[in-house]
């Protein structure tokens, strides 16, 4: 065996986290596991993994839910397409294959939302497939270890660093070794500051002897930043004793597909109440709005390519609500409000202003 992967080895049985979807070969948890782990921190996946198997324990149970029960149980984690390809892949998966996961990572990569990381991730650990993996920790591990400059953003990156992930990989362990592989990079060679000098493959790091440890890994970091300006508008409706608002469900093509939020004015910034009134939706609130209150201040929310800035305003309303009710509006009573995926930016606004209803 390799000196490395035999160091890799012994520094997992060591040092790996004990989390509930190891010591398991089952490949519906894996597969579970391992798509809540996208950019998703262990600390936060574990809970979603747990309420996720409660609730759909198989993959026959999964692919009878709907789409917006699947969405409201992942709601926080972002992502949302991961949620709707999952719920996709287990209908297939009953449909095509019986219920009965496919074995290798070249049959799971015929799945809907199954790429080359999680094929290779299932089939390993759950069939013992001998595939290497390719992560973010892994990307990071390798460059160092094996000096490699290749941007990890490139065209090159995945051939370059999946050969030197083979060269290492122990055919007769891929799934212990795959996970030790992820778990040092999460551990123990880190973005910043790794504990070089206490590290197991110190003598074999490349980046360790040549003192470019900080340097590694190369990214071209030419991602763009797209921003968005949202203005909401969260109407407050009283009808036989019960508070209503509008939501708005998100179509195909959008970054929340299949989440709900509230009636909305996109533009290029945040705009005064004076330019709104130029806006189509804007003058049909007011027609049948005595008020529309401006509640916070303007909200910034992060996504990996878009940074969402966001005003809100309460827009309280007796009568009309024809009049800017569509096909995308849905009237929905307060205590039905739990029932809707929502992104967490809107999840947040409610979380924080519990009390909005008070005033309808």
């Amino acid at each position: 065996m390799n000196p490395v992967s035999a160091a890799l080895l012994i520094w997992y049985r060591k040092n790996k986290r004990v989390l509930p979807w190891r010591k398991i070969s089952d490949p519906y948890c894996i597969w579970i596991s391992e798509v809540i782990l996208q950019q998703t921190r262990v600390n936060q996946g574990i809970d979603y993994y747990m309420r996720f198997i409660e609730r759909w324990p198989d993959v026959e149970q999964l692919a009878r839910a709907s789409e917006q029960e699947v969405l409201k149980l992942w709601q926080g984690l972002g992502y949302y397409s991961r949620a709707r390809n999952m719920r996709l892949a287990a209908q297939e998966i009953v449909n095509k294959h019986n219920g009965v996961f496919p074995k290798t990572a070249i049959e799971l990569k015929k799945l809907k939302g199954i790429g080359d990381y999680t094929a290779a991730a299932i089939s390993s650990i759950a069939f013992n497939e001998p595939v290497a993996v390719i992560d973010g920790n892994v990307f990071r591990m390798l460059s160092r270890l094996f000096n490699e400059v290749t941007p990890i953003d490139s065209a090159a990156a995945r051939k370059t660093f999946l050969l030197l992930a083979e060269s290492l990989l122990d055919k007769n362990h891929p799934g212990d070794f795959n996970q030790a592989i992820m778990e040092f990079g999460a551990l123990q060679c880190v973005p910043k500051n790794p504990d070089c000098e206490n590290c197991t493959l110190q003598t074999h790091c490349m980046a360790f002897m040549l003192k470019k440890v900080d340097h590694l890994p190369v990214k071209r970091n030419n991602v763009r930043i797209r921003k968005r300006f949202l203005h909401y508008f969260v109407f407050l409706h009283k009808h036989e004793q019960q508070c209503y608002t509008l939501l708005r469900y998100r179509g195909s093509g959008d970054v929340w597909q299949g989440l709900y939020d509230f009636p909305c004015i996109e533009s290029d910034r945040i705009l005064s109440i004076s330019e709104l009134e130029k806006e189509h939706l804007f003058c049909a609130i007011k027609s049948v709005a005595p008020e529309i209150i401006p509640i916070s201040g303007i909200r910034k929310h992060i996504l990996t390519h878009q940074h969402l800035m966001a005003q809100f305003y309460i827009v309280k309303c007796n009568n009309g609500f024809e009049h800017v009710k569509n096909n995308s509006l849905s009237l929905v009573s307060q205590t039905e409000l739990g029932n809707y995926p929502m992104p967490r930016l809107i999840d947040q606004f409610l979380y924080e202003n519990e009390n909005l209803f008070d005033n309808c």
